[in-house]
Protein backbone atom coordinates (compact mmCIF):
# COMPACT_ATOMS: atom_id res chain seq x y z
CA UNK A 1 0.00 0.00 0.00
CA UNK A 2 1.44 3.31 -0.79
CA UNK A 3 4.54 1.80 -2.59
CA UNK A 4 6.05 3.19 -5.69
CA UNK A 5 5.88 0.35 -8.29
CA UNK A 6 9.18 0.41 -9.47
CA UNK A 7 10.11 0.28 -5.62
CA UNK A 8 7.39 -2.96 -4.85
CA UNK A 9 8.84 -4.58 -8.41
CA UNK A 10 12.54 -4.54 -7.25
CA UNK A 11 11.64 -5.37 -3.71
CA UNK A 12 10.25 -8.66 -5.01
CA UNK A 13 12.58 -9.74 -7.04
CA UNK A 14 15.12 -8.93 -4.29
CA UNK A 15 12.84 -10.63 -1.67
CA UNK A 16 12.72 -14.35 -4.41
CA UNK A 17 16.10 -14.51 -4.89
CA UNK A 18 18.66 -12.77 -2.85
CA UNK A 19 17.16 -10.01 -0.30
CA UNK A 20 16.72 -10.32 3.20
CA UNK A 21 15.04 -8.11 5.56
CA UNK A 22 18.14 -8.10 7.79
CA UNK A 23 21.76 -7.99 7.52
CA UNK A 24 23.56 -11.30 7.21
CA UNK A 25 27.13 -11.47 7.95
CA UNK A 26 27.62 -13.67 5.10
CA UNK A 27 26.82 -10.82 2.66
CA UNK A 28 30.47 -10.18 2.46
CA UNK A 29 31.91 -13.49 1.94
CA UNK A 30 30.83 -13.31 -1.93
CA UNK A 31 29.03 -11.15 -4.91
CA UNK A 32 25.51 -12.09 -4.92
CA UNK A 33 24.89 -9.77 -7.93
CA UNK A 34 25.04 -12.84 -10.23
CA UNK A 35 21.94 -14.58 -8.25
CA UNK A 36 20.22 -11.47 -7.89
CA UNK A 37 16.61 -11.47 -9.60
CA UNK A 38 15.89 -8.43 -11.52
CA UNK A 39 12.39 -6.05 -11.94
CA UNK A 40 13.31 -5.01 -15.33
CA UNK A 41 9.78 -3.45 -16.67
CA UNK A 42 6.44 -2.36 -15.09
CA UNK A 43 3.51 -1.32 -16.51
CA UNK A 44 0.08 -0.50 -15.37
CA UNK A 45 -3.08 -3.33 -15.73
CA UNK A 46 -5.36 -1.95 -18.30
CA UNK A 47 -8.47 -0.04 -16.49
CA UNK A 48 -7.10 -0.94 -12.79
CA UNK A 49 -6.44 1.88 -10.61
CA UNK A 50 -3.09 0.89 -8.84
CA UNK A 51 -2.40 -2.57 -10.47
CA UNK A 52 1.01 -3.44 -11.87
CA UNK A 53 2.30 -5.56 -14.29
CA UNK A 54 6.08 -6.21 -12.97
CA UNK A 55 8.08 -8.04 -15.38
CA UNK A 56 11.49 -9.97 -12.84
CA UNK A 57 14.24 -12.10 -14.60
CA UNK A 58 16.55 -14.11 -12.41
CA UNK A 59 19.77 -15.75 -13.39
CA UNK A 60 20.12 -19.91 -13.81
CA UNK A 61 22.79 -20.03 -11.56
CA UNK A 62 20.14 -18.80 -8.39
CA UNK A 63 18.71 -22.42 -8.74
CA UNK A 64 19.58 -26.50 -8.63
CA UNK A 65 19.49 -28.10 -12.26
CA UNK A 66 16.70 -30.69 -12.33
CA UNK A 67 14.68 -29.42 -9.34
CA UNK A 68 11.50 -28.23 -10.44
CA UNK A 69 10.57 -27.83 -6.66
CA UNK A 70 13.83 -25.30 -5.54
CA UNK A 71 12.85 -23.07 -9.08
CA UNK A 72 9.15 -22.49 -7.24
CA UNK A 73 10.74 -22.20 -4.25
CA UNK A 74 12.70 -19.87 -4.67
CA UNK A 75 10.87 -17.60 -6.72
CA UNK A 76 6.88 -18.21 -5.06
CA UNK A 77 8.11 -19.17 -1.31
CA UNK A 78 8.62 -16.31 1.36
CA UNK A 79 7.74 -13.38 -1.40
CA UNK A 80 4.01 -14.30 -1.07
CA UNK A 81 3.45 -13.39 2.41
CA UNK A 82 5.29 -9.77 1.72
CA UNK A 83 3.42 -7.13 3.71
CA UNK A 84 4.66 -4.72 1.72
CA UNK A 85 2.46 -5.28 -0.76
CA UNK A 86 -1.71 -5.84 -0.71
CA UNK A 87 -1.76 -8.50 -3.57
CA UNK A 88 0.30 -10.37 -5.45
CA UNK A 89 0.19 -13.00 -8.19
CA UNK A 90 2.17 -15.04 -10.50
CA UNK A 91 0.33 -14.78 -13.94
CA UNK A 92 3.30 -15.98 -16.68
CA UNK A 93 6.51 -18.21 -16.02
CA UNK A 94 8.70 -18.71 -18.79
CA UNK A 95 11.71 -21.32 -18.38
CA UNK A 96 14.46 -21.26 -20.87
CA UNK A 97 14.66 -24.31 -23.00
CA UNK A 98 18.40 -24.82 -21.59
CA UNK A 99 17.25 -25.28 -18.07
CA UNK A 100 14.06 -26.99 -18.58
CA UNK A 101 16.23 -29.54 -20.08
CA UNK A 102 17.64 -30.40 -16.90
CA UNK A 103 14.46 -31.28 -15.22
CA UNK A 104 14.31 -35.46 -15.55
CA UNK A 105 10.96 -36.56 -17.67
CA UNK A 106 9.20 -39.76 -17.61
CA UNK A 107 10.46 -42.55 -20.03
CA UNK A 108 7.33 -42.11 -22.11
CA UNK A 109 5.10 -39.50 -23.40
CA UNK A 110 2.05 -38.20 -22.44
CA UNK A 111 -0.02 -40.36 -24.82
CA UNK A 112 1.45 -43.64 -23.31
CA UNK A 113 -0.08 -42.49 -19.82
CA UNK A 114 -3.68 -41.48 -20.90
CA UNK A 115 -3.70 -45.03 -23.21
CA UNK A 116 -2.73 -46.73 -19.36
CA UNK A 117 -5.15 -44.49 -17.46
CA UNK A 118 -7.64 -44.78 -20.21
CA UNK A 119 -8.05 -40.71 -19.33
CA UNK A 120 -8.70 -38.59 -22.30
CA UNK A 121 -9.49 -34.99 -22.90
CA UNK A 122 -8.55 -33.47 -19.46
CA UNK A 123 -5.34 -32.80 -17.52
CA UNK A 124 -3.89 -35.62 -15.59
CA UNK A 125 -3.26 -34.19 -11.73
CA UNK A 126 -1.34 -35.12 -9.08
CA UNK A 127 -3.01 -34.85 -5.99
CA UNK A 128 -3.91 -36.07 -2.32
CA UNK A 129 -7.52 -36.03 -1.23
CA UNK A 130 -6.92 -35.06 2.48
CA UNK A 131 -9.09 -37.23 5.21
CA UNK A 132 -9.17 -34.34 7.42
CA UNK A 133 -11.94 -33.25 5.00
CA UNK A 134 -14.43 -35.84 6.86
CA UNK A 135 -15.24 -37.19 4.14
CA UNK A 136 -17.13 -40.54 5.02
CA UNK A 137 -15.66 -43.88 3.60
CA UNK A 138 -17.72 -44.23 1.25
CA UNK A 139 -17.71 -40.48 0.18
CA UNK A 140 -13.68 -40.88 0.16
CA UNK A 141 -13.36 -43.74 -1.73
CA UNK A 142 -16.04 -41.85 -4.54
CA UNK A 143 -13.64 -39.09 -4.71
CA UNK A 144 -11.14 -41.35 -5.09
CA UNK A 145 -12.51 -43.01 -7.93
CA UNK A 146 -13.72 -39.89 -9.63
CA UNK A 147 -10.06 -38.53 -9.28
CA UNK A 148 -8.69 -41.49 -11.80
Amino acid sequence: PGVPPEEAGAAVAAESSTGTWTTVWTDGLTSLDRYKGRCYHIEPVAGEESQFIAYVAYPLDLFEEGSVTNMFTSIVGNVFGFKALRALRLEDLRIPPAYSKTFQVPPHGIQVERDKLNKYGRPLLGCTIKPKLGLSAKNYGRAVYECL
